[in-house]
């Protein structure tokens, strides 16, 4: 093994030990991070502080605009009662389905735009009430909360962990993100609410709805926004991107498709949904100032975290990590098998599944190449193996974890059996689909 590589698994292991063991933040313990490995791989001291601030730096600057719009839209939605709307709507429109698989696609969509501990906050009411009083019913019901809302929180942006894996990775392309990261989070959204529907029907109750006991529910708000109207700060980014994206294949250069392109870019698409995220304030009559800064204390702590994660990236990038090692065995799917195992490893030692995406697109950087996944899609291929990785798996380390158990009224080990075990499965079960996607996709 190269002794790059023996620097970076020390590396990690601080890492692990100084967010699990020593608690400190995340960005001091990457900062130290950085700093150290720089040492180690011997970069000339005069260069380390250029390295450090220009990884920080260029992080920043790929998505700073974004992790903060993203916050925006989500304390836009909390502040104008606009996710208990967008969850009245869904729930309505799909009374056909079992209960677990409503709650998990709620979840799947009210955290693409709020990070999943702060959605899981809002939500966990409405899993109580659904629940009718039986614990069994309530504890399925969580549970498809937690894993529908944890899918597309490592997947799809512009939540921070794939935004940065995208950073990191040099991806270009954000629109194949958005649409693979979207599909392969509804895959792992279908995992946890078939795991979740499981014990619902243990619980010996219909998984059909009482309407008459939602609509007694919803109507205790009194001053919700319609669907449509809530829906949009979600919706608008989402068009926006995705016809940008195919309408310039159609059309010749000119005014109108620079006009596209711009209102395409995924920084102007979410500034438009923050726009929209706003006027609903507006409507209501709520103050935008607190939204503001609401919004910016949110986003604060991921971007000095993300950021402090890109400065370890450039450090890394001075690594030799193919010394003495033969990666020609895994040029092909099992290729994949390294940035999920090294993924899952991270997450379930120190527990933020951020930090694990951060770290581990880092590590991948320099081996892409040798691999053969430095195109744009196949970029994309290693953000999803890690993503499933950094699920997998949440316990008393994450913080997630004591918030669905508390706010689920869980015992710890409730929690393990269904919580962990669900992120577990979802992990797994996700990574095996996505290597028999990976070789469908190759043999055409």
């Amino acid at each position: 093994m190269g002794v790059d590589l023996l620097f970076i698994a020390l590396v990690v292991i601080w890492i692990i030990i100084g967010t699990s063991y020593l608690r400190w933040h995340p960005f001091f313990v990457l900062l130290i991070s950085a700093l150290g490995l720089a040492f180690l791989l011997q970069i000339p001291i005069t260069e380390i502080p250029e390295v450090i601030s220009s990884g920080f730096g260029n992080m920043f600057k790929s998505i700073g605009l974004l992790i903060l719009f993203g916050a925006w839209i989500g304390t836009g939605l909390e502040a104008t009662n606009a996710t208990t709307s967008i969850a009245k709507g869904i729930i309505k429109k799909f009374t056909i389905l079992p209960l677990p698989f409503v709650i998990s696609s709620l979840g799947y969509l009210v955290s693409i735009p709020v990070f999943c501990d702060a959605a899981f906050v809002i939500l966990a009411p409405l899993t109580k009430k659904l629940a009718v009083n039986n614990v069994a019913r309530r504890n399925a019901l969580t549970i498809a909360l937690s894993t529908g809302l944890f899918s597309s929180h490592v997947l799809v942006p512009p939540t921070p962990g794939p935004l940065a894996a995208a950073a990191n990775l040099q991806l270009d392309n954000l629109y194949i993100l958005l649409l693979v990261g979207g599909a392969f989070a509804l895959v792992l959204m279908l995992i946890g609410a078939c795991y979740s529907y499981y014990f619902f029907r243990k619980s010996n109750l219909e998984d059909h709805f009482d309407k008459k006991h939602l609509l007694d529910y919803f109507n205790q708000e009194s001053q919700l926004p319609s669907f449509s109207s809530a829906i949009w700060p979600l919706a608008i980014p989402i068009v926006l991107m995705a016809v940008a994206s195919i309408l310039p294949l159609f059309l010749e250069n000119g005014t109108l498709t620079d006009l596209i392109l711009f209102i395409g870019d995924p920084t102007i698409a979410l500034l438009i949904g923050v726009l929209a995220a706003f006027g609903l304030c507006f409507k209501q009559e709520k103050t935008i100032g607190p939204v503001i800064e609401k919004g910016i204390q949110q986003a604060a702590p991921i971007l000095l975290i993300t950021a402090m994660g890109g400065a370890l990236g450039a450090v890394i990038q001075y690594a030799n990590l193919t010394e003495g090692i033969d990666l020609s065995m895994f040029n092909n799917s099992m290729g994949l098998a390294i940035p999920f195992l090294l993924a899952a490893l991270l997450k379930s030692a120190q527990g933020s599944s951020t930090v694990a995406i951060i770290t581990i697109s880092s590590i991948m950087l320099p081996i892409l190449p040798a691999l053969g996944f430095d195109s744009e899609l196949g970029k994309v291929w290693v953000i999803m193996a890690i993503g499933a990785g950094s699920l997998t798996v949440s316990h008393a380390n994450d913080s997630y974890f004591w918030i669905v158990s508390q706010m689920g009224e869980m015992s710890v080990k409730q929690a393990y059996r269904k919580h962990t075990v669900a992120t577990l499965l979802q992990g797994t079960i996700g990574f095996m689909i996505l290597l028999a996607a990976y070789s469908v996709f190759n043999a055409f």
